[in-house]
């Protein structure tokens, strides 16, 4: 399946100096956005009050959260254990005299969010005593988060290395960091609130955006074996064009995956579906307009590729 004719011919890179430029303000942004402004972590990383409830009657958890937004609690995540009776709620507390116990004070929001329910659903009652989750969890988390993209990362770098050549994992590495920087910094721009599911996206982010790398890093290598006179700028784009369609048509897909999941999977997920419809979109465009700009930039050319053979005394001695 094709959406574009197999001898389309677009001049991407012509368009590498506005494009390299483009991604250059983006990422100054970002970064801005990340020092700046910061990411606005949810209770996964900054800690909170954890409370289990149970009711007698089967409870939608939209009404769960609809009930503590009316109390005042707007950034509650609420979750159902296991049936549609017992529910997970975990929320911020609120500021209190430094003197007071984390326990007092998980007592004392407890049953202030146990008066709300109890106001819409008679019968709700606590599964268990409240517990208090310090933010040290919440560090440990955004470290193994950190350490974990790392790991992805140098990894793709190494398997890249040893698929194809340096310059092909130094040009992923550069795009992943690329892909990986500008939607970390859209979510801290937007100030959309970043727990356990976004990073899962981020993570998934850099894993969906290597791929589309690599289907052009393989188409250009194929290139580079089959023509003998065309230079590096013209192979590199032939790539991009005999590609695009398998790019456009997964990116479209995926989207479309994301949008339904965003739709009709609640809010549980959203944050994950739109972080990783921003890391779609911004995986696909740097497929195009930066994975190859810095190939050409590193100077990649057809004696990369081509096999190495060892020098045979044999043959030297022969006239």
């Amino acid at each position: 399946m094709e959406l574009f004719h197999h001898d389309l011919n677009i001049n991407f890179l012509g368009m590498r100096k506005v494009s390299i430029v483009i991604s250059a303000i983006l990422i100054v942004v970002s970064i801005w956005a990340v020092a700046v402004k910061g990411l606005n972590y949810g209770l996964d990383f900054t800690g909170g009050i954890l409370i289990q409830v149970n009711y007698q009657q089967p409870i939608d958890v939209g009404d769960v959260r609809s009930a503590l937004e009316k109390a005042g609690y707007e950034h509650a995540v609420v979750q159902s254990l296991g049936g549609t009776r017992e529910i997970s709620i975990r929320l911020q507390p609120p500021k209190a005299d430094a003197k007071e116990s984390p326990d007092k004070v998980a007592t004392a929001v407890s049953k202030q969010v146990l008066a709300a329910l109890a106001a819409g659903h008679p019968g709700v009652k606590l599964a268990q005593p409240p517990d208090f989750v310090g933010p040290e969890v919440g560090q440990e988390l955004k470290t193994s988060g950190i350490y974990a993209a790392i790991v992805v990362i140098i990894g793709i770098m190494f398997y890249l290395w040893v698929r194809f050549e340096k310059r092909f994992a130094f040009a992923a590495v550069a795009s992943e960091i690329h892909d990986t920087v500008i939607t970390v910094g859209i979510i801290a721009l937007v100030q959309r609130e970043f727990d356990m599911t976004v990073l899962a996206s981020i993570l998934a982010v850099i894993g969906y955006s290597i791929n589309d790398k690599v289907v052009v890093f393989d188409r250009v290598r194929e290139l580079f074996r089959l023509t003998r006179k065309a230079d590096t700028p013209q192979i590199l784009n032939r790539a991009i064009n005999n590609t695009l369609s398998r790019t456009i048509i997964t990116s479209v897909f995926t989207a479309i995956t994301m949008a339904s999941l965003w739709l009709f999977g609640g809010p549980a997920v959203h944050g994950f579906a739109i972080t990783m419809l921003i890391g779609i979109l911004v995986g696909t465009l740097s497929s195009i307009f930066f994975a190859s700009p810095m190939l050409l930039w590193l100077g990649v050319s057809k004696k990369d590729l081509m096999p190495v053979t060892r020098e045979n005394p044999e043959l030297a001695r022969r006239p």
